[in-house]
């Protein structure tokens, strides 16, 4: 690599970790509730909505709220979707969108996936862009960091059945965190050249070209700030108008990890052990660096599919901290990436999406992990394991087997049923290894919440957009509600005094231990498949 990208990357990472500590500051008071400054408004909607923000939750009673709430979320995308051509601002006169791809759309953006086999600018409308879709890059990204919330009380928590309010969550989130941000990053978006506007298309005179138009700004701001990475347009963050220069794209890709590594902190702060946080940061950041780095290496001199004006070092952050989040946005076409290049943004997603993640998704399923390592160091050492002063025992593990086993299932089973069905193959661009790589990387995508795709698949068939609904659905409920029963169960237990035999959890031999954890389970869920797909490639 020349100077010029190490310093880029460098760069990336050093202003990347300086955010870490005010913004996981600012949000451990936004969860705590000792924020205030926007109380007449705050309190104003729970007014409206007759919601009590001080009623404490069951860990079910959380969980039914969370569900249902997210449900209501999906079948109200799917409604706009399938009368947006009755509705206003829509000045391309698009049609109803089918059946099928409403369903997997709708699932997609409540699950903060936002998977996308369509083009949002020949697909919706502006009403259906900004109520459908954007409304619930909020919310499934408030929904995520609600359920770290109530795990980081489980843990604090002594003898209680409560978790916390989800309602009171979701709003404080949303109002004090979310909306600011997303606002400041928009304007300065909207300063880079990125649109946000109401105009009809405009046709190139002398030319068949049209030149598509609509309010950008706002939804690329919290797709990248909220993890959910669903692209404006057909090529997502490689379009000029959503990612116009060096800087907006230094912008954009700071964002998509801003949250989820500053939650680290926050996580620290809420369990009143700071070193915890720092703990599980450092497990991030130790299988998160060598990739990015291994990924630029990879892909030095591959011009292919990368946009000139961003080159492979950008290309190359991009493609592992967008795989790292489940955010799923591109500015390059990982389908022209070299095998082993495709091979780490694929292997990032089958992790579980927890070497940052999702907004609070990826946080937790971390602390899964590290929660399984505590059990396997007592197996080793004949002890009864602890993490942050709480026993775990058979209950929490079940759940915690529940939610490491899911994705997987998900993935391979969908992958499996593809591969063997010709609708699924119908939309193949390659054949051969890379051609299994396109279906794996799509369910891979799916199946972990993140959004992105190889860029060679026609994926917009019934069997796919089936499948892959039901697989994150189940990606991302089936891991939140397990997660949300150990918070509750550990909220009843009493804090276990430190003693000789404690394993410390903030040590590097505990972190290398949750590395070892967070690598073990990728590799055995997932190296058989890889064989088959980019290291038959590369081997070829």
């Amino acid at each position: 690599m020349s100077g010029s990208d190490l310093f880029q990357i460098c760069l990336y990472l050093a202003v990347l970790l300086a955010c870490v500590v005010p913004v996981g500051a600012y949000m451990a008071r936004v969860l705590d509730g000792s924020l205030t400054f926007l109380g007449p408004m705050e309190r104003l909607f729970y007014r409206v909505s007759g919601v009590d923000p001080a009623a404490p939750m069951t860990w079910t009673a959380y969980a039914g709220v969370l569900l249902w709430f997210n449900l209501a979320g999906t079948l109200a995308v799917y409604g706009i979707l399938r009368v947006q051509h009755l509705l206003p601002l829509n000045p391309q006169s698009f049609g109803p969108v089918d059946p099928h791809t409403a369903f997997n759309i709708a699932i997609s953006f409540a699950t903060n996936t936002n998977w996308q086999n369509y083009g949002g600018e020949t697909t919706l409308s502006y009403l259906t862009q900004m109520l459908a879709l954007t409304v619930q890059n909020f919310v499934s990204a408030a929904s995520g960091i609600a359920v770290l919330a109530a795990l980081a009380r489980g843990l604090a928590a002594k003898n209680s059945t409560s978790i916390g309010n989800f309602w009171a969550d979701l709003t404080r989130t949303t109002l004090y965190l979310l909306l600011p941000l997303s606002i400041g990053l928009a304007l300065l978006l909207v300063g880079q050249g990125v649109i946000q506007n109401f105009d009809s298309y405009v046709p190139v005179a002398g030319t068949q070209q049209v030149i598509p138009m609509g309010p950008v700004a706002s939804q690329v701001a919290i797709k990248q700030l909220g993890t959910n990475g669903g692209g404006f347009f057909n090529v997502n963050s490689a379009h000029p108008f959503e990612n116009p220069t060096p800087v907006s794209n230094f912008l954009q890709v700071i964002s998509i990890l801003l949250i989820p590594a500053a939650l680290c902190y926050t996580f620290g702060k809420l369990v009143n052990d700071k070193r915890q946080g720092w703990a599980l940061l450092a497990a991030m950041l130790i299988i998160f660096v060598p990739l990015v780095f291994l990924e630029a290496q990879f892909e030095q001199g591959n011009l292919e599919g990368k946009e000139v004006r961003f080159g492979t070092a950008n290309s190359a952050v991009w493609a592992v901290a967008t795989t790292a989040a489940s955010n799923g946005s591109v500015n390059s076409m990982h389908d022209s990436f070299t095998p082993l290049g495709g091979l780490i943004p694929l292997f990032l997603m089958q992790l579980g999406e927890v070497v940052f993640g999702g907004v609070g998704s990826g946080l937790y399923g971390m602390v899964i992990f590290a929660i399984i390592a505590v059990f396997l160091a007592g197996l080793m050492v004949g002890r009864t394991p602890e993490y942050l002063g709480k026993k775990i025992e058979a209950f929490e593990m079940k759940m915690a087997s529940l939610v490491i086993l899911m994705p997987p299932v998900s993935v391979l089973l969908g992958t499996a049923i593809t591969v063997t069905a010709p609708m699924g193959l119908a939309g193949l661009q390659d054949r051969g290894p890379h051609g299994f790589s396109e279906i794996l990387y799509a369910f891979s995508s799916m199946g972990n919440n993140n959004g992105s795709a190889f860029g060679g698949y026609g994926a917009n068939n019934p069997l796919v957009n089936s499948l892959g609904g039901v697989a994150m659905f189940l990606g991302r409920y089936w891991v939140a509600w397990p997660v949300l029963a150990i918070a509750g169960s550990l909220a009843k237990k009493k804090t276990v005094p430190v003693g000789p035999g404690t394993l410390p959890t903030h040590t590097p031999l505990f972190t290398g231990l949750l590395v070892g954890a967070v690598l073990l389970v990728g590799m055995l869920a997932f190296i058989p498949a890889l064989a088959l797909g980019p290291v038959v490639e590369a081997l070829q």
